[in-house]
């Protein structure tokens, strides 16, 4: 890790904060590293069971840094290359990661910052935060998986109107399109995010990898092989503990006591 992005683990919640807050947590190199190996930290770690990722101060990520970015042209360098160096390991981390991903999105999520937020699985934002599709603006298309995760959440049409106008979109507007889960008081955010973060850690981690799963192969597959890959999903979970302690508790008119395996 480094200063640029911090890494705590109260229990089984880890919380990933972007932490730049100067520069509206812009995606420097040395946060891109940070943010990646938080993300894998977070992902082999068996303890973890829900993952928070915000930002720092009044903004949750304000997408790449464009000094740095200015720079690396003026010199002659490829600054492009981060799309497949670092942005796309960071969204393929988070969106793979075999167990639940909230977006706390405490103000502006623009860019590849907008980018991050999609690729989480449940996006909270404070009312006072806002999105922003702002590629067209610097002369540049969509990356880290905006064109896959945007017309998803919010349809073709609407999201290529997003992309080319690239104006800013408020966050009950955002909610919405489907781009956000839920808006709640700036204030509350954190506590709403911890919240749910709690929730979904004391669940069946299993069962929410198999969900992930299976949503990702069946946006790019047939029925027929998506009802197969339901089964074999099935099939696995029907082995975990989990599981069988849940069918038990239902039976014996019980709650279920989720261990994550």
């Amino acid at each position: 890790m480094s200063d640029t992005v911090r890494y705590v683990v109260q229990g089984p919640v880890a919380s990933i904060t972007l932490n730049r807050p100067e520069a509206r947590n812009a995606l420097n190199a040395e946060m891109k590293a940070g943010l990646l190996a938080a993300a894998r930290e977070a992902a082999a770690d068996d303890q973890v069971r829900a993952v928070i990722v915000t930002g720092a101060g009044r903004a949750f990520c304000a997408g790449q840094d464009l000094r740095e970015h200015a720079d690396g042209l003026a010199s002659g360098a490829d600054p492009l290359g981060t799309v497949r160096a670092h942005y796309n390991p960071i969204i393929s981390a988070i969106a793979r990661m075999p167990k639940p991903v909230i977006a706390a999105v405490n103000g502006v999520a623009a860019g590849a910052g907008a980018s991050l937020a999609f690729a989480c699985d449940l996006r909270l934002a404070a009312r006072g935060a806002s999105v922003l599709m702002a590629f067209a603006r610097v002369g540049l298309g969509p990356d880290s998986g905006a064109s896959w995760t945007l017309q998803r959440l919010a349809g073709p049409a609407r999201a290529a109107e997003l992309l080319m106008l690239a104006e800013p979109i408020e966050a009950g507007r955002a909610a919405e399109l489907g781009l956000l889960h839920r808006v709640v008081a700036d204030d509350e955010l954190a506590g709403e995010a911890q919240q749910l973060a709690a929730r979904l850690a004391a669940g069946p981690t299993a069962a929410y990898a198999a969900i992930k799963e299976a949503l990702a192969f069946a946006a790019t597959h047939t029925l027929a092989e998506s009802l197969e890959k339901e089964a074999d999903l099935q099939a696995m979970l029907g082995r975990t503990a989990d599981h069988r302690a849940a069918t038990l508790a239902f039976v014996n008119k019980q709650q279920p006591v989720f261990e994550g395996r």
